[in-house]
């Protein structure tokens, strides 16, 4: 916890830094989506974003290593959900 204004000040100073660079990537999504509307492209955008959430702004930069390990596999576990899925679009029976 910040306790001297300057330390505040910090805070504040990358919690801005933060914001204009979650605004960046709102606005790079926009362009991408004008631009050419890959679903693929835009998922990563957007899990730049909530990775930047996640770790700033929830605090998870700071937490024990069990966090990260139950993290990584929820990633993983989410991969290979959307692995599936891309396999289930491909099957030549369903694509009819």
């Amino acid at each position: 916890m910040a306790d001297t204004p300057e330390e505040i000040l910090k805070d504040m100073k990358k919690y801005w830094r933060i914001g204009w660079i979650l605004l960046a990537c709102t606005v790079l999504t926009v362009v991408v989506a004008e631009i050419t509307p890959s679903v693929t492209i835009g998922l990563g955008i957007a899990t730049v974003k909530a990775g930047l959430v996640a770790l700033i702004f929830m605090h998870l930069n700071h937490e024990k290593s069990i966090i990260y390990k139950v993290l990584v596999y929820t990633c993983f576990f989410a991969l290979g959900l959307l692995f599936l899925t891309l396999l289930h679009l491909f099957d030549p029976l369903v694509a009819r």
